[in-house]
């Protein structure tokens, strides 16, 4: 039997841990999954002591004003680790928090695994020493996360992308369309403000400014936006109220939506490599608080910061970063991405370099069978 514990913090780690959660079932039926998670892994058979939906905070200054509340999330689960003495602990991302845990694992001579292990290759290289140190095994999720840690000592593998194990249409463009009642010979525009009320809050009203100004232009051009767990639909439809738009809020199938549309304004993260590998063109925005902003600017040493952008090293996709983040930006740039544009069709074309850089399918179960070996290789040590 194994007993395996979780943390994962945000909506995309939810993802990721529900299909590890699966993969593992499928590996082995006798094994026992519980802790910090999500939703999604909820329903996988993973057993939460927290939900993640209570604890969803980004940046330093936001941590910072957290702080108590996150100490006492690792308090929480520091006593669970002591009760349950899991055979190994699977961290997920959520770096700021997830390594604390760590060491408290480490501690109790327990396993650590790291699936999508702190972006050192961007920033503070030097902590890919102490996760080297802490992490008895790493798995990255992109090839470029590999050198650093390799010559910090690390035993980390890359195995593929999970994205390229979920991001699939669950039907054809037509049939999307005539699901969402979208006309595919118009213009049709995805909003994606991010999972997070944070990123909302500092992104949706400037693509809302955006609109109004490409409604303008375009008036038969039709807005969608993908409502992401744990956000308030009536939040939305009240800012969107507030511009005279009209948007349509999709609660399911974002892949399929993403197949309909022309292209997308979207909060710099994950969702921008979703899109990409859908074959769906974005304008890429990042906008955090002055304090995290200027504290970035001194440690982060990176040429673009959209991952898209990142993987194939150029910029196929517009990036706008905190201050040049406003409509009249957005709404600019919007022009080269129209379906009857060459620059909108050299860029889908571009895209197709993205997903070559993220490997094959089949990545959950990989992972799984690479958690398994790591829990049994401490098993055998402790036995001899």
């Amino acid at each position: 039997m194994y007993k395996i514990m979780f943390s994962a913090g945000e909506t995309s780690g939810d993802m990721h841990g529900a299909n590890l959660a699966k993969a593992l079932k499928n590996i082995c039926s006798d094994i026992e999954m519980f802790g910090f998670g999500g939703p999604q892994m909820e329903q996988a058979g993973v057993k939460l002591c927290k939900n993640m939906l209570d604890y969803s905070v980004m940046g330093f200054w936001e941590v910072l004003v957290n702080l108590r509340k996150m100490f006492k999330l690792k308090d929480a689960l520091v006593a669970e680790m002591k009760k349950q003495k899991p055979d190994i602990l699977v961290l997920i991302d959520y770096p700021d928090f997830n390594w604390r845990l760590a060491k408290e694992a480490k501690k109790m001579n327990i396993p650590v695994f790291s699936y999508i292990p702190p972006s050192a290759w961007a920033w503070r290289k030097g902590r890919a020493k102490e996760v080297a140190k802490i992490a008895d095994k790493i798995v990255a999720i992109f090839p470029f996360e590999l050198d650093v840690y390799k010559k910090a000592g690390a035993d980390i593998s890359f195995v593929g992308n999970p994205l390229m194990d979920n991001v699939k249409a669950s039907m054809s463009r037509e049939m999307a369309a005539e699901f969402f009642g979208i006309n595919l010979k118009e213009d049709n525009i995805l909003l994606l403000p991010g999972s997070r009320k944070q990123e909302i809050a500092n992104l949706l009203e400037p693509m809302l400014q955006a609109a109004q100004l490409i409604k303008k232009e375009r008036p038969e051009v039709k807005f969608f936006l993908p409502v992401a767990t744990g956000i308030d639909k009536k939040y939305l439809e009240e800012k969107i109220n507030e511009y005279g738009l009209t948007v349509k809020l999709c609660e399911i199938k974002t892949y399929d939506l993403m197949n309909c549309c022309d292209f997308a304004i979207a909060t710099s993260g994950t969702v921008t490599l979703e899109a990409a590998l859908m074959g769906l063109p974005s304008i890429v925005l990042y906008k955090m608080s002055a304090i995290t902003y200027r504290i970035a600017k001194i440690f982060v040493k990176i040429k673009y910061f959209s991952l898209p952008n990142i993987l194939v090293d150029k910029q196929v996709l517009p990036e706008l970063l905190q201050d040049e983040v406003n409509g009249e930006n957005i709404a600019r740039f919007a022009r080269d991405l129209y379906k009857d544009t060459e620059s909108a069709k050299k860029v889908k074309e571009e895209l197709l370099m993205v997903k070559e850089k993220l490997g094959s399918p089949g990545v959950a179960d990989k992972t799984a069978e690479l958690i398994l070996q790591t829990a049994d290789r401490f098993k055998n040590e402790i036995k001899g």
